[in-house]
């Protein structure tokens, strides 16, 4: 009779397992802008290949893809997925009986002059074996499992974002970082070349001061501006090998020199991926980061209005119990026991209600993160959109500055040489065209960089391509 009393409570607890207390997620409505500020001439649908590769250097993709493969950020985020994965297999476990066993044997001699004592000619010795199954079972009636379930699965999806959102800044940085490289390289070279014209200028205004055609003022206008070329030189090389130093640590390696490819001059620009503001909000790894979050926050309002309700639980064993290790199986040895226990709060002066309002605040401020989150996206995006196409513009209107001041620099020799005008002129030309040519590569660099902020702003399908070379979690759960 009691056997079926446990089992009308067990169909009864099945029978209200759908009730689930709290609110259910719903996506917070967010407006999103119709267009972008720049209308950028877009091409087709580049967001979702490996845009680096349109740079055309093989150098730069061999360094991308090592760095997805042994970058060490990306190892931990991947470790951190593992960890979540875990954490919602101990709250998802909740929702099953836990079964377990034990097992003991021992050996005792009672006291004959204890209480009650062992008289004579009983034996004090006796042995005992043990041995059960056991299980319990905590109802979820009221949902506060399940919802401690959902708030787990999603930071696991949250921490699979996060993964996706250091998969996405390393191949930036890496792009970013290898550009700078180059760009320095190029201003080393123009630094190098130009002090070696100013050198050898030296060398002729020497020998004319000599004899006697120019002045000492002239030989040290000269000289200081062969100084200055070589001061550049290493300030440059101290920036080259930081960067060197960067890119070795994003290859998770040593600092040490990093391999060449093309020169920043052979480097082809990506084209920029068509988009819209909307889609955004469905792929950058951020946002979809911040509303995982969003969604636990939700489900943990509900796992702590969960506990105003009463819990029940289902307990139950079986074994067998002997003094003799013959008969320790036998039926007269059996022994079981089936329980049920219900539990719920009457006074806690508040303790619950704090739990409800600590999560309710939690999921406010997650939901002003996901908002504040989908803002910056949108600015990241403007400000990567306009800044590629105004770099654009600036290259363009610096390099024909360079062509005027090579011009001027040269029509200016050609007079000094004819007597016409002073070496001051000369100096200020090739001074200033020096200046010139270290800026226009400055903006080419720029010029790049910007598109591959394009490309990290809008996120795309190009972050699961170069997700798929990272290493995977070991329970990896894909979404």
């Amino acid at each position: 009779m009691r056997m079926y009393t446990v089992a009308a409570l067990v169909a009864a607890a099945f029978s209200f397992t759908g009730c689930t207390v709290g609110p259910n997620y719903v996506r917070p409505t967010v407006e999103a802008p119709t267009a972008w500020r720049i209308d950028y001439p877009k091409a087709a649908e580049v967001a979702n290949t490996k845009w680096w590769e349109q740079f055309g250097d093989p150098v730069l993709n061999e360094l991308i893809e090592t760095a997805l493969r042994e970058n060490l950020d990306v190892r931990v985020a991947a470790a951190r997925v593992d960890q979540f994965i875990g954490t919602l297999g101990v709250a998802s476990s909740q929702a099953y009986p836990q079964i377990g066993y034990s097992g003991a044997a021992s050996r005792t001699r009672a006291s004959r002059e204890g209480f009650p004592p062992i008289p004579e000619p009983a034996n004090p010795y006796f042995s005992l074996y043990q041995a059960a199954l056991g299980a319990t079972w905590q109802i979820d009636l009221f949902g506060r499992v399940r919802r401690l379930s959902e708030a787990a699965q999603a930071q696991v999806y949250a921490s699979e974002q996060a993964q996706r959102g250091v998969v996405l800044t390393l191949v930036a940085g890496v792009a970013t970082s290898y550009l700078a490289m180059r760009g320095l390289d190029r201003q080393r070279e123009i630094a190098a070349a130009t002090a070696a014209n100013f050198g050898e200028t030296v060398r002729i205004f020497d020998l004319r001061f000599k004899s006697g055609v120019v002045s000492k003022t002239e030989v040290s206008q000269v000289r200081s501006q062969y100084q200055q070329a070589l001061t550049a030189i290493p300030a440059i090389e101290q920036q080259i090998a930081a960067v060197e130093n960067r890119i070795s640590i994003l290859l998770g390696r040593n600092p040490g020199p990093i391999p060449r490819g093309k020169t920043i001059e052979q480097l082809a620009a990506p084209l920029i991926p068509a988009d819209l503001p909307s889609t955004l909000l469905g792929r950058r790894p951020d946002i979809l980061q911040a509303e995982q979050n969003l969604v636990a926050a939700n489900a943990s309002i509900g796992a702590a209005r969960a506990l105003y309700y009463p819990s029940i639980s289902l307990t139950g064993a079986y074994g067998s119990t002997s003094t003799s290790a013959s008969n320790f199986l036998s039926g007269p040895a059996t022994a079981w026991q089936a329980a049920a226990s219900l539990a719920g709060p009457i006074f806690t002066f508040g303790a619950i209600e704090g739990q409800v309002k600590s999560a309710e605040a939690q999921k406010e401020q997650a939901e002003l993160v996901y908002r504040q989150t989908i803002l910056n996206a949108f600015r990241d995006t403007n400000d990567a959109l306009t800044g590629s196409q105004k770099t654009i513009e600036g290259v363009a209107l610096q390099r024909e500055r360079v062509r005027a001041l090579r011009e001027f620099a040269r029509l200016s020799r050609l007079k000094f040489e004819s007597g016409l005008i002073g070496y001051l002129e000369v100096l200020v030309a090739e001074t200033e065209l020096f200046a010139a040519e270290l800026a226009s590569v400055a903006l080419t660099t720029d010029r790049y960089t910007q598109v591959v902020n394009v490309y990290q702003a809008m996120g795309g399908g190009w972050v699961d391509i170069a997700d798929s070379i990272t290493p995977r979690p070991v329970a990896f759960i894909a979404e």
